[in-house]
C-alpha cells in the first residue's frame, strides 16, 4: 500500500516503515562516524522506541558497542493500519544491530506493569547476566498501579498562565490560558511521570541480582527558559520532574555503588513536547536561532554527547545541583536573549520569517518516517514489518 501521513492533533496516525528505517540508519551512521566511546556494555533502555530513548539505545550500541535490551509499548500493523513509528524503529534498530554483530532484543508491553518487569529480568538473566546501565526514558500519559489508573495533566500550579501559542497547521499565533491543576491532578501527574517507577525498576533489578555493581542509571528531564516555567518547570509536569530528581538521590542511597543521574536535555520536537502548549512555538524560534548560530543538535547528537562527554568521559560532568546538562547550548545567554527578543515581536504575520516553522514540521514528519531523503513515498510498501526478537 502507499502510505501517506495522516495528522490528528499533535500526532500522526500513520507511519512509514521505509522512512522510519532510513531515519534510524541516519542516526546510526552519525554515531558510527564519531569516535568510539568507552562506556557500558550491557544496557537496558526503558522507553527505547522513539525520541531520546531510541537515540540513547543507538549511542549505547553503535557508540559503545553495547548489547541492548529495550522495552517499549508499540502497536504492530493490522490490515490497512500501519504499525506505530516506534514499532518500525525497533525493527530497524534490531536489523542494523544484528548486521554489526550486536545483541539487540526488544520487549513490547507496558513498562509500568509487574509482568513486563518480570519478563525483562528473566531476559537479562537468560541472555546478559547483568546490565551495567539502565536508561529510563518513559513518557506516558497514564500509569496503572494495581486496580487504579493515574493520568498526568499539563497544567500550571499556583495560578493560570496566559501566553502565546501557535496553530502549526494554519501558522496563526494566538493566546492560550493554561488552567491551574488541582492537588489531585498534581499528585496523579507525579505518580505517572515522577520517579516512583524508576525506583521500582532499579530495586527489582538489584533484588533479582541482574544489576551489575557500579552500574549507571540516567533519566531524562527538561528545564527550559523562564517563559516556559509556569507550565513546565513550575507546572504539574515540573512537580513530577522534581520528584524524578529526588529519586536519583534515593536510588544512589538505597543501592550502594550505583551512579544515578538526571540529564536535562534540549527542547526538541518529540511526541511528548508536541503536546505541551506554548512549547512548539518556543521550539520553532529556538530552532531558528540555534541553526543560525550553528548550535542545533537533534536527538542523536545529544545522546552521543551525553555518552561521550557528560557521562563516560574523564569524569561525569554535572552542574552544582547534580544534573547532567545537555541543554547547555540552548540555555546560552546569547541564544536565550535572541529567543526572547523574537518572542516579544512575533505574531501571525511575521511568524514564518521569525521562527523555523518549516524545520519544526520537518522534524515532526521525520518522527513518523515521512519527508526522509531518498525514500520513494509513491511506492507500494508492506506495512507489516516484524521485530525479529518479538515472536507474538
Amino acid at each position: 500500500m502507499v502510505i501517506e501521513p495522516k495528522i490528528r492533533g499533535f500526532i500522526c496516525t500513520t507511519a512509514h516503515p521505509v522512512g522510519c528505517r532510513a531515519e534510524v540508519k541516519r542516526q546510526i551512521d552519525y554515531v558510527k562516524s564519531q569516535p568510539a566511546v568507552s562506556g557500558p556494555k550491557k544496557v537496558l533502555v526503558l522507553g527505547c522506541s522513539t525520541g531520546y530513548g531510541l537515540s540513547s539505545r543507538i549511542a549505547a550500541a553503535f557508540g559503545c558497542g553495547a548489547a541492548t535490551l529495550g522495552v517499549a509499548f508499540e502497536r504492530p500493523a493490522a490490515g490497512k493500519r500501519t504499525a506505530t513509528a516506534g514499532w518500525y524503529n525497533c525493527a530497524a534498530f534490531e536489523e542494523f544491530a544484528a548486521a554489526d554483530g550486536l545483541y539487540a532484543q526488544t520487549i513490547n508491553g507496558d513498562a509500568f506493569s509487574p509482568q513486563i518487569k518480570e519478563e525483562t529480568i528473566a531476559r537479562i538473566r537468560r541472555d546478559l547476566g547483568q546490565v551495567d546501565m539502565v536508561i529510563y526514558s518513559l513518557a506516558a500519559p497514564r500509569r496503572t498501579v494495581g486496580e487504579v489508573t493515574y493520568s498526568s495533566v499539563l497544567k500550571t500550579t499556583g495560578e493560570p498562565y496566559t501566553n502565546k501559542t501557535i496553530d502549526l497547521k494554519t501558522r496563526q499565533v494566538s493566546e492560550i490560558t493554561i488552567p491551574q491543576a488541582t492537588e489531585q491532578e498534581i499528585a496523579d501527574t507525579v505518580k505517572v511521570m515522577g520517579g516512583e517507577d524508576w525506583m521500582d525498576w532499579m530495586l527489582q533489578l538489584q533484588n533479582a541480582g541482574v544489576l551489575a555493581p557500579g552500574a549507571t542509571t540516567v533519566a531524562y528531564s527538561y528545564i527550559g527558559p523562564a517563559l516556559t516555567h509556569p507550565m513546565y518547570l513550575n507546572g504539574s509536569i515540573g512537580q513530577a520532574k522534581k520528584h524524578l530528581y529526588q529519586t536519583a538521590g534515593q536510588i544512589a542511597a538505597q543501592i550502594p555503588g550505583v551512579h544515578s543521574y538526571v540529564s536535562v536535555n534540549k527542547a526538541l520536537v518529540t511526541q511528548s513536547s508536541a503536546a505541551i502548549p506554548i512549547v512548539p512555538l518556543y521550539v520553532s524560534i529556538l530552532y531558528k536561532v540555534m541553526k543560525e548560530k550553528d548550535l542545533h543538535e537533534g536527538c542523536a547528537r545529544q545522546m552521543y554527547r551525553l555518552f561521550s562527554q557528560k557521562l563516560f568521559g574523564a569524569a561525569p560532568q554535572t552542574d552544582e545541583q547534580g544534573y547532567l546538562r545537555l541543554d547547555d547550548l540552548e540555555m546560552r545567554p546569547d541564544v536565550q536573549e535572541q529567543v526572547s527578543l523574537i518572542w516579544e515581536q512575533l505574531n501571525s504575520q511575521n511568524v514564518s520569517q521569525l521562527a523555523d516553522i518549516d524545520g519544526y514540521w520537518d522534524d515532526f514528519y521525520r518522527m513518523f518516517g515521512f519527508g526522509i531523503e531518498g525514500v520513494d513515498y509513491k511506492q507500494d510498501v508492506d506495512p507489516d514489518v516484524a521485530i525479529p526478537s518479538i515472536h507474538s
